[in-house]
C-alpha cells in the first residue's frame, strides 16, 4: 500500500456544513484545552456553554469566544441554535444531564457522550435509550479511535494490507493525574484508560468472544481501588489473540527512579506487522504518534509515514466531524449508541473477570442487562 494513502486515512472529513450550533456541557480539560481548540482549528460554531460553575463556564467561554453561558442544562438547550449537545462531565453526570437536555424544549438533532458512556452497562443502555426515543442521533467520543497511528493501522487492517490479524498488543506505561471524581467512583484504570484499548481492539478486530482480566491497585495512588494495574486477554472465536498491559504505576519514576513512560502497540497479521507509538504521555509537548509497517509484498522494508497531528488536541475534531456529519446525513456515527454499548459490555466483563477470576463475554453482561 502506497504510504500517501495511509497517510490520507488519518483524516475525517469535516461536514459540509460547519455553522451548526453546538452547546457545550462542562469547562474543565477535556472541554477546554481539547474539543473546543480543535472546534475552532476546523470553523466550528460553538454557541453556548453551561458547567457546575458559572465561573468556569465564563472563562472558557472568553477564552474560546462563546457567545453565551447558562446557567443550567435545560437553559442551554432552550437556544434554538444548539441542535448538537457536547458533553465532557464526569461519567456518574452523563446521565442526569443527557436526562435533564432531553426532558426540556429543545432543539436537539445530536448529542456527542463521553466516555465512558456510564458508570456501568446498564446505565449506558438507558442513554442509548433515551437518544433512540427522543429521535436524537447519539455518538460517543471514543477519542483513541480517533488517533491517527490508530486510524492508519485501522485502514491496514481493513485494506487487507497485513492479511488476516493474527495478535495485537498495548503495552501503556504512563502515569496520568487523577480527577477528584475518580476517587468518588474508586476507578483508576478499566473505566479511564484501558476502555480506550479495549475499544480500540474492537475497532481493529471486531467484538471478542471473551476477556480474561487481572488487576492488582496501583502503589501511588491513595484513594481505595482495585483496578490500578490491568492486564487482559481477548479471545476471538475467529482466532486473533489481543493483549494489553495497562500499567500507571509504571516503576517509581516519580519517587526518585529514571522514567520510562510510553505507550507502544503492534499488529500482526499473516501478510505483515504494524507498530506504533501514541504521543499522549507528552502531552503538553506535541508528540505525534507514530506507525510503521511492513508486509511481505515490501522486500523486507519499512515503511513510515508520519504527520504533525497529534491526539490531543488534534483528533478530537473527528468525533464532532463525524456526528455533525451523520445528523447531515441521516447516517449514523461510527461510534454510535448502540455499537459503544459493546464496549461497556466488554469493560464491564473484564471487571467481572478480575473480580471472580475467570474468561467472561461480554453477551453475558448484555443478557444480565436483559437487553439481548
Amino acid at each position: 500500500m502506497d504510504i500517501q494513502e495511509v497517510e490520507n486515512s488519518i483524516h475525517v472529513p469535516l461536514p459540509e456544513d460547519t455553522s451548526t450550533g453546538i452547546g457545550c456541557v462542562g469547562s474543565g480539560f477535556i472541554m477546554a484545552d481539547c474539543h473546543l481548540v480543535a472546534y475552532r482549528q476546523h470553523g466550528l460554531n460553538p454557541v453556548g456553554i453551561t458547567s457546575k460553575t458559572r465561573a468556569n463556564a465564563q472563562a472558557v467561554a472568553d477564552r474560546h469566544e462563546i457567545g453565551s453561558v447558562y446557567d443550567t442544562v435545560a437553559e442551554l438547550v432552550a437556544n434554538p441554535e444548539v441542535q448538537i449537545l457536547d458533553v465532557a462531565v464526569p461519567p456518574d453526570l452523563q446521565l442526569p444531564v443527557i436526562k435533564e437536555a432531553l426532558a426540556a424544549p429543545n432543539s436537539l438533532k445530536g448529542i456527542l457522550a463521553q466516555k465512558p458512556l456510564g458508570c456501568d452497562y446498564a446505565e449506558a443502555l438507558e442513554v442509548v435509550q433515551l437518544c433512540e426515543r427522543s429521535g436524537v442521533t447519539l455518538g460517543v467520543n471514543q477519542n483513541m479511535r480517533y488517533d491517527h497511528s490508530v486510524r492508519a493501522c485501522h485502514h491496514l487492517l481493513k485494506s487487507g494490507t497485513l492479511g488476516e490479524p493474527v495478535l495485537a498488543t498495548i503495552d501503556m506505561r504512563a502515569i496520568p493525574h487523577w480527577m477528584p471524581w475518580q476517587e468518588r467512583q474508586g476507578w483508576v484504570t478499566t473505566r479511564i484508560m484501558s476502555i480506550h484499548h479495549l475499544d480500540t481492539f474492537r475497532y481493529w478486530l471486531g467484538n471478542p468472544d471473551r476477556i480474561f482480566a487481572s488487576v492488582r491497585p496501583d502503589p501511588r495512588t491513595t484513594f481505595a481501588h482495585q483496578d490500578g494495574i490491568g492486564l487482559y486477554t481477548l479471545e476471538y472465536n475467529s482466532g486473533p489473540r489481543a493483549s494489553s498491559w495497562d500499567d500507571v504505576w509504571a516503576g517509581p519514576a516519580r519517587e526518585g527512579a529514571a522514567a520510562e513512560i510510553g505507550i507502544q502497540w503492534r499488529v500482526e497479521g499473516t501478510e505483515g506487522l504494524a507498530k506504533g507509538t501514541i504521543g499522549w504521555p507528552s502531552y503538553p509537548e506535541r508528540t505525534p504518534s507514530t506507525l510503521d509497517y511492513s508486509t511481505i509484498h515490501d522486500g523486507a522494508q519499512w515503511k513510515s509515514p508520519r504527520w504533525d497531528k497529534v491526539w490531543f488536541p488534534d483528533a478530537f475534531i473527528g468525533p464532532m466531524a463525524d456526528l455533525l456529519t451523520a445528523v447531515q446525513t441521516g447516517g449514523q456515527h461510527p461510534c454510535n449508541g448502540q455499537d459503544n454499548l459493546w464496549t461497556m459490555a466488554l469493560v464491564d466483563a473484564a471487571y467481572t473477570s478480575a473480580s471472580q477470576h475467570r474468561a467472561v463475554a461480554p453477551a453475558e453482561i448484555v443478557e444480565r442487562a436483559g437487553a439481548g
